[in-house]
């Protein structure tokens, strides 16, 4: 009985050690494959324009072509906004240039009557962004220069690419903003 124990733990070490060398290849080529896998989904983010690669975070000032773009100036500051891709944004840039006198609003933004409604798409984007160029109803044109929360609907016109620095020209009282192609 006991050979016949020895025997069998014998076997089964045996049996055990060839399922471990039997495994060392396979997980090797599974772990190359993995490894193969990882590097190519690397090299597609890293390609331009992919979501997430450093080519698709760049500023919208990068590339942009000219009939999305406008400027905006206030005093001797001159900001680039790139235009949203929408009607409301296209039929203002129909109108420009525009020379506007935008009184404050709330310490966070500036706001003016257009002389006609645009087309409205309004959405409630909860979070506004220091440099969003919005539409209220269908006539109100809003410069925010303060991120805040707020819970009311625009249409998307544009956005400063570098609002840095916009709290500064735009901050307090009325001011006079001139909306350019060039």
């Amino acid at each position: 009985m006991t050979t016949t124990l020895c025997v069998l733990r014998a076997t089964r070490r045996h049996s055990a050690i060839e399922t471990r060398r039997a495994r060392g290849p396979r997980t090797w080529r599974g772990l190359g494959l993995l490894c193969g896998v990882l590097v190519l989904a690397a090299c597609e983010a890293a390609q331009p324009g992919a979501s997430g690669s450093p080519a698709a975070v760049a500023p919208a000032a990068a590339v942009q072509p000219e009939e999305s773009r406008m400027w905006m100036t206030v005093g001797a500051r001159r900001f680039a906004i790139t235009l949203a891709d929408t009607e409301a944004a296209r039929e203002f840039a129909a109108m420009l240039p525009l020379s506007i006198d935008m009184p404050d609003l709330n310490n966070n933004e500036k706001h003016a009557e257009l002389r006609k409604p645009l087309p409205t798409n309004a959405i409630r984007p909860g979070t506004i962004r220091n440099g969003d160029l919005m539409l209220y109803g269908s006539r109100t044109l809003v410069v925010f220069y303060k991120t805040f929360e707020s819970t009311y609907s625009y249409t998307r016109l544009g956005r400063v690419d570098d609002p840095a620095g916009l709290a500064q020209p735009l901050g307090g009282g009325s001011v006079r903003i001139e909306f350019s192609k060039n």
